[in-house]
């Protein structure tokens, strides 16, 4: 037995050897018919022995495996989008900014190609891959780790010195010779054709048969290594180090010195990116040094220190046929124009979204106007130019509508603001839906088994006129409604249920305050700790929470000030919904540094950034990204830029060493 553990092990390692020269290196090393021998070897072998099973054998490739459902997964570190730049000026507008957080005038770059595929984390620990999960919502996304398994360049087991635990992003990607191959037999058989490599690519991840995966050419590009402390001093050390442990990192990035090199970069991919034999849209700049990246760190959105210049997109000619117009939870109208169906981007456009009255105004739209149409961002289509030339003598001008498609309600439009709105909030059909809807997503309540439609009948049926009437729901008057069996209705009252559970700042986010997201529902629970503090806050007290401008804090002041706002609060209550933040998440270590407010800069030695920002808040403090008359404490770690010292000294804010912070706490 020992003998045959053995050569499994040995099979194993000799495989693993092979598909990174094979798939990374391409410079294969064995001929494929000896690379099958010895797969076909190892198979056998692990067949007659299931003890010495392991989930991360090469002979897995191939898959096989039928996976019904895809958890969701919490990611350890949130997969933020990415900020845009379309042209140079925003680039150095961005650079500026960088250098007035970091308090410096020289950083340098990473200069990487932005693929065109499916984001994938996957997570090593000791070396061994142990979950792949898509990016989802940022937030959480789908466990897809047996169907990544099967991609040759995502290594299994690790070469080398790597580090104990840490995930890495990259991308999914189908090469275009492989998509035109699997057309091309589809086509053969009959089959219609995919439309795209990454819609391709991102619907391969979910397939539920894994063999069916392995059958595909997919590859997996890696770009960024994340770990609880900085594994690497650069960008562009790290990137080394990935393809060191075996990771297939692409060699054509570029360490750019300033932003005129990062714009000869973009523009040599610009014009080369059709010699590639994968499709890319853009080119992503990150600032190199980690520490540089760590003090700048993320909005609610996206990191400060990386920011993707995208490719003009494809433009194409077409018909504007009519325009309807859409009514969102928040009461905002958008415009929609319905085109003549054309091919575009991969994809059959037949809408594209016209923003605001002003843009319409800008445009200069009639109807059964020639329209050249793109897809913004190369997703979302979007309507750039007019062809007037082509215009009919007697063509209709497109007019905004005054009133609300739904209620009749006359619009109404806030000075400054682009939206026209519809403020009949309690009684519009749509908003009320609409608001319904967002309350049970999954980010929200995740009450699950109430879609769209049932949603829309239950408020013709009168029984759900807003959230709060989720909660009298009973079995007797759903279970005669269409399309619901016992089954669902009882699943139904389930997750309503057990949405009482859900933690505050999900259900503050799930009530629909317009501005409010997740990021800013969860400071404001954090800072107030109950429905009933935020509800009698001032726009000052809001405004005084890190990170909330006026915007915010007049809207959530407006929300609050409203009778049916309140009444359905008061309901929410009576029913069990969890509307203060549990005191345990809340415990502080003391309130050493209660009311002190600190902002960090630079590189410390006993602790990460992210630890630290965690000690002075369990501790009662507050910290904030840049400084101010209200800054109480400039925490300054090595390599802190002199600017910020300089402003600091301005305002007569205290300086503090990493030594002089622990010894306050």
């Amino acid at each position: 037995m020992k003998q045959v553990e053995e050569r499994i092990l040995s099979l194993r390692k000799e495989l693993h050897e092979h598909n990174y020269n094979y798939y990374v290196l391409d410079e294969p090393t064995i001929s494929d018919y000896d690379f099958d021998q010895r797969l076909r070897e190892l198979a056998s072998l692990e067949k007659a022995h299931p003890s010495f099973y392991d989930p991360n054998s090469p002979s897995l490739r191939v898959g096989g495996s039928v996976t019904k459902d895809f958890p969701t997964i919490v990611h350890e570190f949130p997969m933020y989008s990415l900020d845009n730049a379309y042209d140079e000026e925003e680039l150095y507008d961005w650079e500026k900014r960088i250098f007035k957080l970091l308090g410096t005038d020289s950083v340098t770059y990473s200069c990487e190609l932005k693929y065109d595929g499916a984001s994938i984390s996957l997570i090593y620990d000791n070396g061994v891959l142990v979950r792949a999960v898509t990016r989802g919502d940022g937030v959480q996304g789908d466990d897809v780790t047996q169907n990544i398994r099967t991609i040759p360049t995502v290594p299994l087991q690790l070469r080398g010195n790597y580090k104990e635990r840490f995930s890495i992003r990259g991308e999914i990607i189908l090469p275009i010779q492989g998509f035109h191959d699997m057309n091309k037999t589809r086509e053969e058989n009959g089959e219609e054709p995919y439309r795209n490599p990454r819609n391709t690519a991102s619907g391969s991840l979910k397939l539920q048969d894994s063999a069916l995966v392995a059958a595909r050419p997919l590859q997996c590009f890696l770009y960024q290594m994340i770990a609880a402390r900085p594994l690497f001093s650069t960008q562009m050390e790290s990137l080394e180090a990935a393809r060191n442990y075996g990771f297939n990192v692409p060699q054509n990035n570029k360490h750019a010195s300033s932003i005129s090199e990062v714009i000869d970069y973009i523009t040599y991919w610009n014009k080369e990116r059709t010699n590639l034999p994968y499709e890319i849209d853009g080119v992503v700049i990150k600032v190199n040094d980690i520490s540089h990246q760590e003090e700048l760190g993320y909005t609610s959105k996206s990191p400060r220190w990386a920011i993707a210049c995208k490719f003009k997109a494809e433009s194409i000619y077409t018909t504007l046929q009519s325009i309807h117009f859409q009514v969102g939870r928040t009461g905002a109208v958008t415009p929609v124009a319905n085109l003549e169906p054309v091919h575009l981007g991969g994809s059959i456009v037949k809408r594209a979204s016209l923003h605001n009255a002003d843009h319409i105004e800008k445009l200069d739209l009639y109807i059964n106007d020639r329209v050249a149409i793109e897809k913004g961002g190369e997703i979302i289509p979007k309507i750039t130019s007019v062809d007037k030339t082509k215009r009919s003598p007697n063509a209709v001008k497109v007019k905004y509508i005054t009133h609300c498609p739904d209620c009749d309600t006359e619009l109404i439009r806030i000075e400054g603001e682009a939206d026209h709105y519809c403020p009949n909030v309690d009684a519009c059909p749509t908003q009320i839906t609409a608001r319904i809807q967002h309350f049970i997503s999954r980010k929200a309540m995740d009450i699950d088994g109430l879609g769209n439609e049932t949603i829309e009948l239950l408020y013709r049926q009168r029984l759900l006129h807003s959230y709060a009437d989720l909660y009298t729901l009973t079995y007797n008057q759903l279970i005669p409604l269409d399309r619901l069996a016992d089954k669902s209705v009882n699943n139904i009252l389930k997750a309503v249920e057990d949405s009482k559970e859900i933690p505050f700042e999900r259900v503050l986010f799930a009530l629909g305050i317009r501005y409010v997201g997740q990021t800013v529902a969860k400071k404001l629970a954090v800072h107030f700790g109950s429905i009933d503090a935020i509800s009698v806050a001032t726009e000052e007290t809001l405004i005084d929470v890190d990170e909330i401008g006026t915007r915010i804090a007049q809207s959530v002041v407006t929300f609050f000030s409203s009778l049916s706002n309140q009444h359905i609060i008061d309901r929410l209550k009576t029913y069990g919904l969890q509307l203060e933040r549990d005191q345990d998440l809340d415990q502080s270590l003391s309130n050493k540094l209660s009311g002190q407010r600190f902002v960090i800069s630079g590189v410390f030695s006993t602790y990460s950034r992210n630890e630290i920002q965690k000690l002075i808040e369990d501790h009662g403090g507050k910290v904030s990204s840049s400084l101010s008359s209200k800054t109480t404490f400039l925490l300054a770690g090595e390599n802190m830029g002199p600017k910020k010292r300089v402003k600091a000294n301005e305002l007569n804010i205290k300086i503090l060493s990493e030594n002089d912070f622990l010894i306050m706490i």
